[in-house]
């Protein structure tokens, strides 16, 4: 078969896109990994590569010897459908390989979990309340989609058939069905719904009813925050689907993630939101990079950005089809705001009756002018509610708000301009959300606690803004406009130095505390003597901690992301393999430069209270080569040590399962739970490693260095103090939790940047509607409102530059 297809001048994929057989079975029948094929998948190859009669006999001898030879399909592959179809493609099923019952088993636990999360999301939208906006699409302009030959698949010479010209929310998923190529670009202004737009399409290829060709799992990325000349694309979606799905942090047999190896396989369908949002100089390579793959994707993108890259580019996404979302009408808000307000909202002012006649007394005024169509305010009201992202502002700040009357919105004194009125939209939405409301009382009957809880959600309108701000500011920060707002990352908002000085800080009390606690229940020392020891080992060990970290910060470390594993002491149950020989390497490489340090550390303490004790001089060459030993010797005894126990620890690891971090606090938690098992294991086994290694270490290099002593007892005291303030230092200052507890939940609070409780505040934006979930991670729900609060929030902090921080796009 590799002779034929090199005969035809055709690659693997080229084969793959005249046959409609992947390119995972061609390379299985190439390489011989595959026998006695089906019948219908013989033909199909055989009338990609155009075979005459004698090489197609050959072809069934070999790859289907059971069946009778083939007989030649009437009509062709792609697209063709003159003939009839050969009815036995699925009447002989292929036996599936282990691989392949585990990649159908993760694809459909995937689904699952899709499935759920954007259904969960899209009622958090409040998209059916009262119900859908009536969100219209018409194809995209020629000069943004491909040839409709292209996009369909069609040899020379055959007429495309017509693409539907227009739809709406309700059947873009069937408008997708129709495209062969499975490549969708949906086009929109701000706020337009293009987001809206790619959930309702992810659920409905979920659960519609409609054929699935290519069993794909539709899965809805941030494009955002990809450089396209920094990772390639199939990298960065196994990471993030690692991210966001850590159940596929599993092997499967042949030695690959579960992400990996889905993406490989190609059960995943892209849906990219967001093309706007990546960095204006990297669009034109982000879409080079999209057009040198043949992955079916849906991309969203603002239609500005879009033609700009498409022009830079020139040329549109390849093989895909494009449509735009329509602008809302008069029509449209008359039937949705007037359904937005219920009559016992209204107070005394409905007059009465049905649903609608109570919203209809709160926005008369205001759809009487914008039906009219002659007021200039009305215009420019209009210009600004044609947007589901602003209709839903306007309904939370009026519908949902006591006492406020929207007919203001036609003041042409207040709101001249549309970009005004977006601006009072904008700046009214997080006051509004957050108003005080009453807690209902929980199932237990405590008051005490029910007020603690109310506190904790009445946040104070101006601080939560404050707050909110910092964050978006934050995101700034991090590389210019970065869109997923990931716990672990909070703590980078504060500045270097102080993060630095507080993993020092931080460290130098875990190691004192460690050394008072061993040295005074077990040494055989004076408790003076004790004290000053511990308090000159604290600060030394502190100062190798944080110089272990700048170094790590200067050269873009210094935050760690979770875990995507947890720790199991017991054996392993889910039978997948993880490589342990690499990932103890892997582990062991990265634990051994800190654990040299701490050793180092050590070696300096132990030298200046010899010093002290001793009223030797520092100068002294006899402490000088003391020194230098103990620096060597300590430095191989800890690194080797550290590295051979988080080695091992990385083998005790297991992926998550889906549930366990299906939302940032499930993750949170999960890592919180890793770190508390990690420090269990730690402190005893590093301890025993640090008594006997040493021994060990000291035998080998005696010979070398000359006369060295290393007692058991004394070993076992300094390992039980490198074990237990290496366990805690390392769990505090370089683990994700870690880092949250000391940066977010401790340092950002007492500079006013962040609430006390920083879980809950995230969590109650979610519920009120600021933030969305995004797997792990939190995004604002609305980029313009990320983007107003942190100019506001630069604004008022006095470090706004225009050339450095941009306004919020329009």
């Amino acid at each position: 078969m590799r002779r034929l297809r090199t005969q035809a001048g055709l690659t693997q994929e080229q084969m793959a896109e005249r046959s409609g057989v992947s390119v995972r079975t061609i390379r299985r029948l190439e390489t011989g990994k595959a026998a006695d094929h089906r019948l219908g998948t013989v033909n199909l190859l055989a009338d990609a590569l155009d075979l005459g009669a004698e090489d197609r006999r050959q072809l069934a001898a070999v790859l289907a010897p059971a069946h009778p030879s083939p007989i030649p399909l009437q009509g062709k592959v792609n697209g063709d459908s003159s003939g009839p179809f050969e009815p036995e493609l699925e009447s002989e099923p292929e036996p599936e390989s282990e691989v392949d019952r585990v990649l159908a088993g993760a694809a459909a636990e995937l689904a699952r979990e899709v499935g759920r999360r954007w259904q969960k999301e899209e009622e958090q939208r409040r998209v059916h309340d009262p119900f859908p906006l009536p969100v219209r699409w018409n194809r995209a302009p020629a000069r943004l989609t491909d040839h409709a030959e292209n996009i369909q698949r069609l040899p020379p010479g055959v007429r495309p058939e017509p693409m539907e010209p227009a739809g709406d929310l309700r059947s873009v998923a069937e408008a997708y069905r129709g495209i062969p190529s499975g490549r969708l670009v949906i086009l929109g202004r701000a706020g337009s719904g293009k987001s809206i737009m790619a959930i309702r399409l992810v659920l409905d290829l979920l659960g519609g009813s409609g054929p699935d060709r290519s069993r794909r799992v539709p899965v809805i990325f941030g494009v955002g925050a990809w450089d396209a000349t920094a990772v390639a694309l199939r990298d960065w979606l196994v990471d993030l689907l690692l991210r966001d799905y850590p159940h596929l942090a599993r092997r499967t047999p042949g030695g690959s993630t579960l992400a990996a190896a889905l993406v490989d396989a190609g059960l995943i369908l892209p849906v990219l939101d967001g093309f706007d949002e990546i960095a204006e100089g990297l669009r034109q390579e982000a879409l080079e990079a999209l057009n040198a793959t043949s992955l079916p994707l849906v991309l969203t993108s603002r239609a500005g950005e879009y033609a700009e890259a498409v022009s830079a580019a020139r040329a549109p996404l390849v093989w895909a089809a494009g449509i735009e979302l329509a602008g809302l009408t008069p029509d449209d808000l008359s039937a949705y705001l007037s359904r937005t307000t219920r009559p016992a909202a209204q107070g005394g002012r409905a007059p009465g009756g049905d649903g609608g006649e109570g919203g209809e007394a709160l926005w008369d005024i205001v759809l009487e002018v914008l039906r009219s169509g002659n007021d200039p305010a009305g215009g420019r009201l209009a210009e600004v509610l044609s947007t589901p992202l602003m209709i839903a502002l306007a309904r939370t700040m009026y519908s949902e708000a006591p006492g406020r009357d929207p007919a203001e919105l036609l003041d042409a004194g207040r709101f001249p301009t549309a970009s005004s009125l977006e601006d009072h939209l904008l700046a009214g939405f997080v006051p509004t959300v957050y108003r005080p409301r009453v807690a209902e009382r929980a199932a237990t009957g405590d008051p005490d606690r029910d007020r603690r809880q109310d506190r904790r959600r009445n946040w104070d309108p101006d601080r939560a803004r404050h707050w909110l701000g910092h964050l978006a500011h934050h995101l700034v920060r991090l590389d210019r406009d970065r869109h997923d707002l990931a716990w672990w990352q909070i703590g980078e908002s504060l500045p270097r130095s102080t993060r630095v000085l507080t993993v020092a800080l931080v460290s130098a009390l875990c190691v004192t505390v460690s050394d008072w606690a061993v040295v005074l229940l077990v040494a055989p020392i004076t408790p003076g003597e004790a004290l000053v020891q511990g308090a000159v080992v604290g600060p030394v060990g502190g100062l190798a901690f944080g110089c272990f970290y700048a170094a790590m910060a200067a050269f873009g470390g210094g935050s760690f992301a979770p875990s995507q594993v947890r720790l199991r002491l017991r054996g392993r149950t889910d039978g997948i393999g993880r490589r342990p020989v690499r990932t103890f390497t892997d582990r062991f490489a990265a634990v051994v430069p800190g654990g040299f340090v701490m050793g180092i550390g050590c070696a300096c303490a132990f030298a200046l209270q010899r010093a002290l004790y001793e009223g030797r001089s520092l100068t002294d060459p006899a402490l000088v080569e003391a020194l230098l030993i103990n620096m060597l010797v300590l430095g191989l005894i800890f690194s080797s040590a550290a590295g051979l126990v988080f080695g091992l620890l990385a083998a005790l690891e297991t992926p998550l399962d889906v549930g366990s971090a299906a939302t940032p606090a499930g993750l949170l938690s999960a890592n919180r739970a890793t770190v508390y098992r990690q420090v269990l294991v730690i402190v005893p086994v590093l301890t025993l490693a640090i008594a006997l290694g040493g021994g060990l270490v000291v035998r080998l290099l005696a010979g070398v260095l000359g006369p060295l002593s290393w007692k058991l007892p004394e070993g076992l005291v300094i390992g039980a103090v490198g074990g237990l303030g290496g366990g805690l230092s390392y769990a505090l200052c370089f683990t994700a939790w870690g880092q949250w507890l000391i940066f977010s939940r401790l340092l950002l609070p007492l500079t006013g940047k962040l609430p006390w409780s920083p879980e809950d505040f995230l969590d109650d934006a979610y519920r009120r509607g600021v933030l969305r979930r995004s797997g792990a991670v939190y995004q604002f729900r609305h980029v313009r409102l990320q983007h107003h609060l942190g100019h506001t929030y630069r604004r008022r902090q006095g470090n706004y530059t225009p050339a450095t921080f941009p306004m919020p796009p329009r």
